[in-house]
């Protein structure tokens, strides 16, 4: 199993907090170099998962900002090649619309984000910060954003529990993969 993580548009130092709170092994993770290609670019994403993956090996995407784009398009291609998919985690993909035939889960750094992301394709589970909180602060530091898990059950019904974005994020990673996270 590997995680595939999709940074957004900004310094790649945030990207290395986020790594640092998320207790993930490092021979599981591929960080797609934003640096050297568009974070939004589903065809440079799948290129480079390509290069340093091996397709019988699942994959779960994590996607930020504009990486939210390049992770679902890299999904769904990834599928297309007969790659499996075990699901995608998006952080602030607001106006992404996000469909597949996958698990899809977003969180969100405020209430209306949350609410308007979903008019675009709700997913399963998904995670909303309350206080809301900046935009990247939702990527460099998830431990430190509190908000509500909104767990789908059926239908319209859905049902909120208080946790922080990073447990949530850890909780969808024990659920998708096989590594063992500590937090």
């Amino acid at each position: 199993m590997s995680v595939i993580i999709c940074p957004g548009v900004h310094p790649p130092e945030l990207t290395q907090e986020f790594l640092r709170n998320l207790s993930v092994a490092p021979a599981n993770l591929l960080i797609f170099p934003t640096e050297k290609y568009p974070a939004f670019s589903a065809i440079d994403v799948l290129q480079f998962l390509k290069e340093n993956q091996s397709l019988d090996v699942p994959v779960v995407f994590i996607g930020f900002s504009a990486g939210v784009v390049g992770a679902i398009g890299a999904a769904w291609g990834w599928q297309l090649l007969g790659g499996e998919v075990k699901a995608l985690i998006a952080l602030d993909g607001w106006g992404v619309t996000l469909a597949g035939n996958f698990p899809i889960h977003r969180l969100s750094h405020d209430h209306f984000t949350h609410w308007s992301s979903a008019l675009l394709g709700a997913g399963e589970d998904s995670f909303y910060a309350d206080p809301p909180v900046e935009h990247l602060e939702l990527w460099r530091s998830p431990y430190t954003v509190q908000g509500w898990w909104v767990q789908s059950i059926t239908g319209k019904s859905e049902h909120r529990r208080w946790i922080t974005a990073g447990h949530f994020l850890n909780m969808l990673l024990e659920q998708y993969t096989a590594i063992s996270v500590n937090n």
